[in-house]
């Protein structure tokens, strides 16, 4: 018997989540713990009732369901929440086909050896930093890390959680032990240009890029934008300037082609046009697939964050967001994908993961594979963000016999 998934119920519920937290520029905004995000939560745990599975919810907020007895599980799964007006599919696309997984071979009465358990974790997109969901489920969340965890605005984790009745200070008892985890598969839209460049339907993904995020603040002096001479001003925001524009030319020159650097995020106090700079907050996030590179990349970083603020009369304070080494993935769970995409006749290519990832966290402490489907003009985290159905539906059936050959037979 060829299985396959039921495309037009997982497209139903593809258009039904997309519509939770939809912008008026067509894309979805659900970032972690905002009102849609936990309207998706409750509408997920309503699908999860309804394809007859037994939902749990852990103390991070990572939504699980489980198909089977006890020991080690197949985990398949991504996350709910989303960036800022960002598209339907980032996320979205991993949980809800893999829950259709589990549905049909609930239907069909396929038996396993091994548990199935799809899992929706909590903050994979960064409103707190990213991962928060996974990082809880391996481990590296500790007690100590929570209380001085913000969103950009400043709000604690701890407060917004405490809103929808969630204790943020409990999330560490989420971990779990990596023994229980069988294997997990992640599958996503490529959210990048090469898979449709060579004109392949399948990725099977390598290696997940490695992140090191840093929040660097300049500390200047507020002065009158009249009065003061600009030789004589200590402008912070000239600083941060300054960083940015030799940030890029070191990682051009320093780096590799696969060397990544974004400033994403500024914040200017005090804010008003007559007043000079005081303080400036940036993100600066460096992304590589090679570990070597990554650390280097970084440490010529904080070298050039003190130079720059040294020539401009400034002082400068860093801060580490977040902190991810490249991740290999398993040998086994790419030998289960790369089968199941022989056995439905598609053309595939292997290919790094350029985004961050939860499978990349998992990946550190269990056998973790990714299947990517293309995305058109590589367009993510943007309203413009677009998979064609025959595409979604060919992943998911790749999604579908992955899972069925490890937790069937282990792949073996």
């Amino acid at each position: 018997m060829k299985l396959h998934i039921d495309f037009p119920r997982l497209r139903r519920d593809l258009t039904e989540l997309g519509a939770i937290g939809r912008t008026a520029e067509g894309g979805v905004s659900r970032p972690s713990f905002s009102e849609a995000d936990m309207r998706a939560r409750r509408w997920l745990l309503d699908r999860i009732a309804a394809a007859g599975l037994a939902a749990r919810v852990d103390a991070a907020g990572n939504i699980f369901a489980r198909l089977g007895g006890d020991g080690p599980a197949v985990m398949v799964g991504s996350h709910l929440d989303t960036v800022p007006n960002g598209g339907t599919l980032d996320g979205a696309l991993g949980v809800l086909a893999g829950l259709e997984c589990l549905r049909r071979i609930r239907e069909l009465g396929l038996p396993l050896r091994h548990p199935l358990e799809l899992v929706a974790f909590t903050d994979e997109e960064g409103r707190f930093g990213g991962f928060f969901g996974s990082y809880a489920l391996t481990g590296a969340l500790t007690p100590g890390d929570i209380p001085g965890i913000k969103d950009t605005q400043g709000e604690r984790i701890v407060d917004v959680m405490a809103r929808h009745g969630l204790d943020a200070m409990q999330a560490p008892s989420a971990r779990r032990d990596p023994a229980e985890i069988r294997a997990y598969v992640e599958l996503h839209i490529e959210q990048g240009p090469v898979l449709e460049a060579n004109r392949v339907p399948i990725g099977l993904v390598e290696a997940i890029v490695g992140i090191h995020r840093i929040g660097v603040t300049f500390h200047g002096r507020a002065d009158h934008a009249g009065t003061t001479p600009i030789p004589d001003r200590k402008d912070a925001l000239l600083g941060a300037a300054d960083l940015i524009r030799r940030g890029r030319d070191l990682v051009l020159a320093e780096g590799t082609p696969a060397s990544r650097l974004t400033v994403g995020v500024v914040q200017v106090k005090p804010g008003v046009a007559n007043i000079v700079p005081a303080e400036v907050f940036l993100t600066y996030e460096l992304r590589e697939v090679s570990a070597e590179m990554l650390r280097e990349l970084a440490a010529e970083s904080r070298a050039l964050i003190a130079e720059v603020a040294e020539a401009a009369g400034l002082t400068a304070s860093v801060e580490t967001i977040l902190d991810i080494p490249p991740v290999p993935l398993a040998d086994a769970v790419k030998d289960a994908i790369l089968a199941a995409t022989k056995e439905l006749g598609c053309a595939y290519m292997r290919l790094s993961a350029m985004a961050g990832h939860d499978a990349q966290v998992i990946g550190r402490v269990a056998p973790a594979g990714m299947i990517f489907v293309s995305s058109k003009d590589g367009r993510s985290h943007s309203p413009l963000e677009f998979t064609a159905d025959d595409e979604i539906e060919r992943g998911a059936n790749v999604l579908l016999l992955t899972l069925h050959r490890l937790a069937a037979d282990g792949g073996s």
